[in-house]
């Protein structure tokens, strides 16, 4: 299998040190990967493909077509980091974040590295990320990175430089945590016999520290993990680490400052945040006083943590040292402030503010990196061996126009690792990126880490944003290996937190509309299946008296044009249903609901099992199927695969999902939904201008009801029998009635005022379609033949839940006063 790997000339191999020369750490991997052999091992790769779609494993690539259904790149083999050389790097990183840690603290306090002349002062008051409302702020203990991590490659002398240090939002900790739990599903021999220490005791003494760092409320502190929302790339991992680590994951929109103190709006009031772990750039978290323009942050943060009120990790600021411009003066630093020499060098860097190195980067630009000293990211790379006479001359001139904005730094060629590409191994070059925990003073080093690779052999730029790939990152133990497990052992004591019970109301908000755009799809393709079976069948014909009728029906849904209300042929009929299928942009299609679904799903997904998150997965894979040669039998595959998938995603909410208000709030919004279809369905199906004999037993198909109907009443279809099995039958799951009584148990346990009235407003409402619900059992039969007043009272139905609707989005999600009116 390993017959034929190159070993690209000049470079440094981290599997071989020569062709056909192993290096240790990698020999008894190699020899039990061999006894796989090629075939097994492509389809352990299949099998890890499927564990990253099921989990739902995603990273959003700007620009590309998949946006963010882009599912996340892992290479099948890990690189393997000796023990003795990890410790060595273990050392230097600690270093490295005590130093950092020495450096925010007094540019953000007393500035002595600025007046002694350690640091040129255009390197802070120059730099956009230095924020200078955050002066004086200072973070407890000198605890201003509480995650930091730096990015490592190794030249082809085989030596370790840190190329860059991510200070202010790192990612990629909790990728590097799902490749792991990937890798030791696929290879779990492999990964036993190697002695691979663990991830789970640094994520737990992460967790420790965020929880010891609470200043106000040290028995039970709130941690809450700050996010951008669903549309940021990393979204993912915000959500799996919120998850793993037991957080309440919350976006800018659910937190509030009050009197200085930062609170979570839950269903059930405000409640106090004492510690904000974050993943929101520093200058996008306070629109009050650090950007305006940001609806990323929350109003008033700066001045909680200028109080001491919360904690925040990191601590605003911090992306200062971020810039790629403080590699050049750490050496200096390090000896000034720790009386030590750096012992993880960083990348040769040269500031291009200063006259000597200005010219030392022109003379020497073949050799150079080129890119902004203060780390912009609209600013790109310069590689100089690359440019021809034009651009280097451009680049030049920029360069001493605004020499400050630029640093220079030694263009390493990147150490490679083998890469399982087109069934076989390839190198390919790779920058691992490290993290160091840190809290009270005390430091813990993620063993191992997350390495990203280049998408070739010759492309310098390891990027995930450029495409490129993950792998999982082994460093084996002479030792025994940890069994530590952020699972509680048995007979410790459990402490109760808050945050588990919290439900924010954007939370809320998106489980109710979750519920009913679930129920919504299911009932369109129901819809959509009833007329495909007819236009698939033997009697499809042009005026077919169902067709006509069902036809008609969608006319009153707003799901056809109104010119079929006519007679149409058949040809025609057929195009609009496959575009109500396929066609992704038709508004109320089965496509349009679907995507509005998954979006929606995402923004909640820490709300889901993996089971749970598999199925919604499967739902959005069936749902993308694409028509071949028999358009209607295609068709009515997918219909029947989402229909079946939809009631895969319902039993495990019903079964699976704890009874507590975010249940309810999805459960309220599938009853809801469901109670208004059938009412629409009903009203579209009587109409005077439909032939409702014809559409009758379709009804109770898009119902699900028509075999009870078939059983119960032993005769043909009558009006008045389905209005008595859809309207008024409480046993039957499909019917107003039962989803009236479901509103009625939700409702009375939903959070309510105590000093308020004994009757919710919601419990007022659903009585008011209770009653209509009478009206309708009182005139029995009798309203099924008088259309105007069937017709009057299911229009008041479709008034009623809408004001329902509109009162629960006000009262519980928006906290306003309603204003908006509905009409039939």
């Amino acid at each position: 299998m390993f017959a034929g790997y190159p070993c690209i000339p000049g470079g440094y191999d981290e599997m071989v040190s020569e062709p056909g020369r192993v290096r240790r750490p990698w020999a008894n991997f190699l020899t039990s990967l061999d006894r796989l052999g090629r075939e097994e091992l492509a389809l352990r790769w299949e099998g890890a493909k499927k564990i990253i779609r099921d989990h739902g494993v995603t990273y959003n690539v700007y620009g590309d077509p998949q946006g963010m259904e882009r599912p996340w790149e892992l290479d099948m083999l890990p690189l393997i980091i000796p023990p003795a050389e990890w410790a060595k790097i273990e050392e230097g990183l600690i270093q490295r974040t005590r130093l950092f840690n020495l450096v925010l603290a007094d540019l953000y306090g007393p500035q002595r590295l600025l007046r002694e002349g350690h640091l040129p002062p255009a390197l802070v008051y120059a730099n956009p990320n230095f924020l200078r409302p955050c002066h004086g702020v200072l973070a407890p203990e000198q605890g201003y990175l509480h995650l930091h991590a730096v990015d490592l490659a190794r030249s082809s002398d085989g030596r370790l430089w840190a190329l860059s240090d991510r200070t202010q939002a790192p990612s990629g900790a909790g990728y590097a945590l799902e490749n792991r739990i990937v890798l030791s599903r696929v290879l779990p021999d492999e990964f036993r016999d190697c002695h691979v220490q663990r991830l789970a005791s640094f994520f737990r003494r992460q967790s420790d520290m965020l929880l010891s760092l609470a200043t106000q409320n040290r028995e039970n502190p709130s941690v809450v993990l700050l996010t951008p929302g669903p549309y940021n790339e990393t979204y993912f991992e915000h959500d799996f680490l919120a998850r793993y680590l037991g957080f309440t994951l919350v976006e800018g929109g659910d937190l509030t400052v009050r009197d200085r103190r930062v609170f979570i709006k839950t269903l059930e009031g405000l409640r106090p945040v004492d510690v904000i772990l974050r993943r929101v750039d520093d200058s996008f978290c306070d629109p009050l006083e650090l950007r305006g323009d940001s609806f990323l942050g929350v109003a008033g943060l700066l001045e909680a943590a200028r109080a001491g009120n919360v904690v925040i990790a990191n601590a605003l600021g911090s992306g200062l040292v971020e810039t790629p411009v403080f590699l050049a003066f750490l050496p200096g630093l390090c000896r000034h402030l720790l009386d030590e020499e750096l012992k993880l060098p960083s990348v040769a860097t040269w500031w291009c503010g200063q006259p000597k190195e200005l010219q030392y980067v022109v003379d020497h630009l073949d050799e150079m990196v080129v890119k902004s000293a203060f780390g912009l990211r609209t600013q790109a790379l310069y590689f100089g061996a690359k440019l021809g006479a034009e651009e280097r001359s451009q680049l030049v001139a920029e360069i001493r126009a605004r020499p400050h904005a630029f640093v220079g730094q030694e263009q390493v060629t990147l150490s490679t690792a083998p890469s399982w590409q087109n069934n076989k191994l390839e190198p390919r070059p790779l920058v691992l990126r490290t993290y160091v925990a840190a809290g009270n003073n005390s430091f813990t080093v993620m063993p191992g880490g997350l390495t990203r690779i280049s998408t070739s052999a010759a492309e310098l730029n390891v990027s995930m944003q450029s495409g490129g790939g993950s792998k999982d990152t082994w460093v084996p133990t002479d030792g025994p290996v940890s069994t530590l497990s952020l699972l509680t052992a048995s007979g410790q004591p459990i402490r109760a937190g808050r945050s588990s019970a919290e439900l924010p109301s954007r939370v809320a908000d998106n489980l109710y509309w979750l519920g009913r755009y679930a129920e919504r799809l299911e009932a369109t393709l129901r819809l959509l299946r009833a007329m495909v079976i007819r236009m698939a069948g033997e009697s499809a014909a042009d005026g077919s008296p169902e067709l006509t009728g069902l036809a008609q029906v969608f006319v009153r849904l707003d799901l056809l044009p109104t010119r079929f209300d006519e007679r149409v042929p058949l040809k025609e009929l057929e195009q609009e249903v496959l575009l109500l299928i396929y066609n992704q942009g038709r508004t109320g299609g089965a496509r349009h609901i679907l995507g509005r679904l998954r979006a929606i799903a995402s923004v909640v997904r820490d709300r889901f099992s993996v089971d749970t998150w598999s199925i919604l997965n499967k739902l959005n894979i069936d749902g993308r199927s694409r028509p071949r040669r028999i358009p209607l039998a295609d068709a009515l595959a997918l219909l029947n695969a989402v229909i079946v998938d939809l009631s895969a995603f319902s039993g495990m909410e019903m079964e699976n999902m704890t009874r507590g208000l975010g249940w309810r709030f999805l459960d309220f919004g599938r009853r809801l939904e469901r109670a208004s279809h059938v009412v629409r369905l009903l009203r579209a199906a009587s109409s005077r201008s439909v032939k409702t004999t014809a559409v009758l037993e379709p009804v109770l198909e898009i119902s699900d009801s028509l075999m009870t109907y078939r059983r119960r009443y032993l005769a043909s279809v009558q009006l008045p029998s389905v209005l008595e099995l859809l309207l008024l039958d409480e046993g039957n799951p499909r019917s107003l009635a039962f989803q009236l009584r479901a509103l009625r148990q939700h409702a009375a346990s939903l959070p309510r005022d105590a000093r308020g009235p004994r009757q919710t407003a919601e419990q007022e409402h659903i009585g008011t379609l209770v009653n209509l619900l009478g009206k309708v059992q009182r005139t029995g039969p009798g309203v099924a033949s008088a259309g105007e007043a069937l017709d009057s009272l299911l229009a008041d139905f479709v008034v009623e839940l809408g004001v329902l609707s509109n009162h629960l989005t006000h009262h519980y999600f928006t906290h306003t006063v309603a204003s908006v009116s509905w009409s039939a």
